[in-house]
């Protein structure tokens, strides 16, 4: 079993996204969520680069054919093994839903925000409703992350502009730029303290979500 690569990137794309990692002279194709695949590309990581990925391996009889999905840290992967434990969700939908950090997908899930999970793709209402029923009071720990701002060594670094990200993390999401930029500025009227600091700030977003559903 594969659990963590590192070597070049012979090749790269945006979707699919996956990439091919040269390790020992054998190439590995490997799946990516989204969300990595973004964190890749924002450090200008690509063909030719040297690379590291924690990997969630994945083989069965009815799919014999190994999916590898790899991660930049093993907070992801750890959470990512929490969310195929949800009936109904195995490794390729789970992969396909992680269009933003962890820590934020874990937010949603402990303020029970069905509606930020629902704008994840592949996931409905009934599905929403059995991730936070399995995983509500689990992932804390990891809604608790900064992950976002994770360097290769582990360090947080501050964000450049959270305010902009918080934005297009929303639109990634499914909201409208105009709605999205709307409960930025609102959760930073509310909070200013959270300005600098992404996760901050969309927990912040999602609060107040889960206060007007009340």
């Amino acid at each position: 079993m594969i659990s963590y690569l590192t070597g070049t990137i012979r090749n790269i794309t945006r979707d699919p996204a996956k990439v091919v990692i040269v390790a020992g002279g054998v190439g590995y194709e490997v799946s990516l969520p989204t969300y990595v695949y973004q964190s890749l590309a924002n450090d200008g990581i690509g063909a030719g680069s040297e690379v590291e990925l924690e990997i969630y391996y994945h083989v069965t009889e009815r799919q014999p054919k190994p999916m590898l999905v790899g991660f930049r840290h093993p907070s992801e992967k750890e959470f990512f093994e929490q969310l195929i434990q949800v009936e109904g969700i195995g490794p390729a939908k789970a992969a396909a839903a992680l269009v933003f950090p962890v820590s934020t997908i874990a937010s949603a899930i402990e303020t029970e925000d069905l509606g930020a999970l629902q704008r994840l793709p592949g996931i409905g209402s009934r599905a929403a409703q059995k991730i936070v029923a399995t995983l509500r009071g689990k992932v804390a720990a990891t809604a608790l992350l900064q992950d976002a701002g994770i360097s290769e060594q582990g360090h947080t670094q501050p964000l450049a502009d959270a305010r902009s990200e918080a934005v297009d993390a929303l639109i990634t999401l499914g909201y409208r730029p105009t709605e999205a930029r709307d409960k930025v500025e609102d959760a930073i009227r509310r909070a200013p303290d959270v300005i600098d600091d992404l996760q901050a700030l969309m927990r912040e977003v999602f609060r107040a979500q889960v206060s007007q559903q009340e």
